[in-house]
């Protein structure tokens, strides 16, 4: 499955809108098939929180998909299939409470997101239970990778944890490369 970002439909009254942000049968029509097992919600406190680059190694390998619900967040995703041509490579995308479109992350991809405003909530959809055994990460700042994170005048406030993870030579996981290299996002309308 491909790194895709979702644009969300609103259907917009007098009273606010609505929108589906997960339906099994139009996901589907997406190539997104993924079962999902659990809902996760961050709150951060400060414009530059970094969390991330995270990922679980199988057998609890997690695809997710990413929605911001308040704020706005930079969502990054990062190919970490060894065989991949694209292994190391990245693409990320504005994601906002006002805009509602979503990122999904397949499994096979370490994921991070820096805030851009104080008093930020992210929420996620994961197709794995949380293992700490399988928990990994790679580097924010990792050079091979050269993410462009929109810091500006933005100091990253990162986990101890985060600030403790290898680079990506260096980090230990292994997933399948399904013949689907990284290709740049294109939104996919729901």
């Amino acid at each position: 499955m491909p790194v895709k970002l979702i644009a969300t439909k609103r259907f917009q009254d007098a009273r606010g809108w609505f929108a589906e942000t997960w339906s099994e049968r139009q996901f589907q029509k997406l190539g997104i098939d993924a079962v999902f097992v659990q809902d996760n919600h961050s709150y951060s406190r400060h414009a530059g929180t970094l969390r991330g680059l995270h990922f679980q190694s199988a057998p609890f390998a997690q695809a997710k998909l990413v929605r911001c619900l308040k704020g706005r967040i930079f969502d990054v995703a990062v190919d970490i299939r060894r065989d991949s041509p694209t292994f190391g490579h990245w693409v990320g995308a504005e994601l906002s409470a006002e805009t509602g479109d979503q990122l999904f992350v397949p499994q096979g991809f370490a994921h991070a997101f820096l805030t851009l405003e104080p008093d930020t909530e992210v929420a996620y959809k994961v197709d794995a239970f949380y293992d700490a055994v399988s928990d990994g990460g790679i580097r924010w700042d990792d050079p091979s990778i050269n993410v462009e994170w929109p810091l500006a005048d933005l100091t990253p406030i990162l986990s101890a944890k985060d600030l403790e993870l290898p680079s990506l030579a260096d980090a230990r996981f292994e997933f399948p490369y399904d013949g689907r290299p990284l290709q740049p996002l294109d939104q996919g309308e729901k």
